[in-house]
């Protein structure tokens, strides 16, 4: 959530920060809805004051012998209408809250100016495609040709946008998700953490899918739970109502969950297979970072999720995203997308993002610095480190061969107990 106190000290910067995401808001409006609040909260307050002030005179009055009828019906009157401003405060400070809740963070000014996903920079890019003498299979016809992809099954079992994996198509997502978290965990220092699957309103508020995405969500009525869209959301919040020390900053958490979405695109080449699921397997890093060292921690984050990449030998670019292409919470984000060799197209595996402090004033997660003063909002940064579905498709794409295998890459045979290929 944006900070109120700095639209009111320049609504003209945060005016032009949403209109280079494409977005138009009555900033006059919005302040003079908070100058409302701002006001039935100081006249409540005065009220209140004039009430406790009229109420000692009271006692005066009855410790002299005189009436006191009269001044106890005004302090009534002072008091409902202190009362009636209270209700009026509530009520307005609530349409305020969920205004706020409903707007995007400002990207950074480093953040290029751009309407659509047509205006990403492309900033870095990494290895060179396959150049087999082979046509290419998509992994829908390859991995159903090697027994390990089963698309009708989980039709039959969930509907469209469900897959059954089986036989070494789990043994291979198993294997990636423990690279993964070693990686981070042995390299790299993060705190591995086993999280709820379903959590509260609070939560999903938190890091901002709440309000905002409620209709791509699963939601749980019964228990008015919900089901992750990504570990982000109850990583991010373990920390939610805290004040850390400075001298912890930064806290770096890494996790394995499945993901649950409801959206899946539209029809064709897009979603077929694998590329575009309703449920699917992903490790998360997630940061809860000093505020001087954001763009410092964004690239760190971002070299973190390359290295894995590498490891396993996929070829991939790295986008800068655009304002218009920026999401909701995120201040500045770096897509990395991996090739997929039988599709012939550019496949996301990890979105790298600052939130600033939009997503910690949300969740109310502060810092002491440690010279001493006033807790400080953290930043937060996450990133995926990996999404399983689309590196098992460029990874089985990008090592298919001629006679039908697949090879798997020599980082990950050790978790298969040396295998050192699919299928043959």
């Amino acid at each position: 959530m944006i900070d109120i106190a700095a639209l009111r000290a320049d609504p003209a910067s945060f005016e032009d920060a949403w209109n280079k995401r494409g977005l138009s808001v009555d900033v006059t409006a919005l302040l003079a809805l908070d100058e409302e609040v701002r006001h039935l909260k100081a006249e409540s307050e005065s009220l209140r004051n004039q009430v406790n002030v009229a109420s000692r005179e009271i006692g005066e009055v009855a410790r002299s012998g005189g009436d006191v009828a009269a001044a106890k019906q005004r302090v009534r009157e002072i008091g409902d209408r202190a009362k009636e401003l209270a209700r009026s405060c509530t009520e307005q400070e609530e349409v305020l809250t969920n205004q706020l809740l409903e707007l995007p963070n400002p990207c950074l000014a480093t953040v290029p100016a751009g309407a659509d996903a047509s205006a990403n920079a492309v900033v870095a890019t990494w290895g060179e495609p396959p150049r087999l003498d082979i046509v290419y299979k998509p992994h829908w016809d390859l991995a159903t040709d090697l027994g390990i992809l089963d698309l009708e099954r989980g039709a039959k079992l969930s509907g469209s946008g469900f897959v059954v994996l089986r036989g070494d198509g789990p043994r291979l997502v198993r294997a990636l998700l423990t690279f993964f978290l070693d990686h981070l965990t042995r390299q790299h220092g993060y705190t591995e953490v086993m999280v709820p699957h379903l959590v509260q309103p609070s939560v999903m508020r938190g890091t901002g899918q709440l309000p905002k995405f409620q209709a791509e969500l699963y939601h749980c009525e019964r228990d008015d739970l919900y089901l992750i869209p990504t570990a982000e959301v109850p990583v991010t919040n373990l920390h939610a109502g805290e004040i850390l020390s400075e001298a912890d900053l930064p806290r770096r958490y890494c996790a394995y969950t499945p993901c649950f979405r409801r959206e899946a695109g539209a029809a064709g080449v897009g979603t077929r297979g694998m590329t575009r699921v309703h449920q699917f397997d992903k490790v998360e890093m997630v940061w809860l970072a000093h505020p001087d060292r954001t763009e410092q921690d964004l690239a760190a984050l971002r070299g973190h999720a390359e290295e894995m990449l590498q490891a396993l030998g996929l070829h991939y670019r790295v986008l800068d995203l655009c304002t218009g292409d920026t999401g909701f919470s995120a201040a500045h984000t770096y897509d990395l997308e991996v090739w997929s060799p039988g599709t012939g197209q550019w496949l996301e595996v990890s979105s790298c993002s600052t939130f600033t402090d939009f997503q910690a004033r949300r969740a109310g997660i502060r810092y002491r610095p440690a010279g001493g003063g006033k807790p400080r909002l953290i930043h937060t940064l996450n990133g995926s480190g990996l999404a399983i579905p689309r590196c098992f498709i460029s990874l089985l794409e990008t090592y298919q061969q001629a006679d039908g295998r697949v090879i798997i890459p020599e980082v990950l045979r050790p978790y298969m107990g040396g295998q050192e290929s699919i299928g043959g």
